[in-house]
């Protein structure tokens, strides 16, 4: 009977630690992603609700996918021009990212910060990027990432009229939250 129970007992303590399991992968339907840019005139700020990320807890790859046209402003003209002039989302109708976890150890559960190293496509464009990332678990160990990282609009070859130049920051802060669900196939 002690047999049966020690078994038993290691058996629980490996599947908690993660040791012995089949490799995961999460999935992030609603993941949030939001930028902010201040200016002199009017800061501008929008925010997508509806950002899609798989992650693979076998390597430690992450995936972003978004629809550009998904961002929300709170004005509609500041939208429009988003959408029409600036990131001409009918040519180039999403963004992604593909990287991976610098030092990942699929056995460690405990709340961390890590470097995700990988490529951002955005307007087309592909820019390598490492961004400092928290990785936080909720009590049913699906795992949580967020945070804040910068780029610049001249990276992307983002067009800005001259008229308009002096009023749009050169730089973009952009802050993200995936909450993961387990993915079944």
């Amino acid at each position: 009977m002690d047999k049966i129970f020690t078994s038993f007992f290691i058996l629980l303590l490996y599947s908690s630690l993660g040791f012995g399991q089949d490799s995961a992968k999460y999935i992030s339907r609603q993941g949030h992603v939001s930028f902010f840019s201040y200016t002199s005139v009017e800061n501008i700020e929008a925010e997508n609700n509806q950002v899609l990320s798989i992650f693979d807890t076998s390597n430690g790859e992450v995936a972003i996918n978004m629809l550009m046209r998904a961002f929300i402003f709170k004005k509609a003209l500041m939208q429009e021009h988003f959408n029409e002039s600036y990131i001409e989302s009918d040519i180039y109708p999403k963004a992604t990212f593909e990287g991976n976890i610098l030092d990942f150890n699929p056995e460690i559960h405990e709340e961390a910060t890590k470097i995700i190293k990988g490529a951002l496509t955005v307007h087309g464009i592909t820019k390598e990027l490492e961004i400092k990332t928290k990785i936080e678990r909720r009590d049913d160990s699906t795992p949580i990432f967020s945070g804040t990282f910068e780029v610049l609009v001249s990276d992307f070859k983002i067009k800005i009229p001259p008229v308009v130049a002096g009023n749009i920051a050169k730089t973009i802060e952009v802050e993200f939250r995936f909450e993961y669900q387990p993915y079944e196939n």
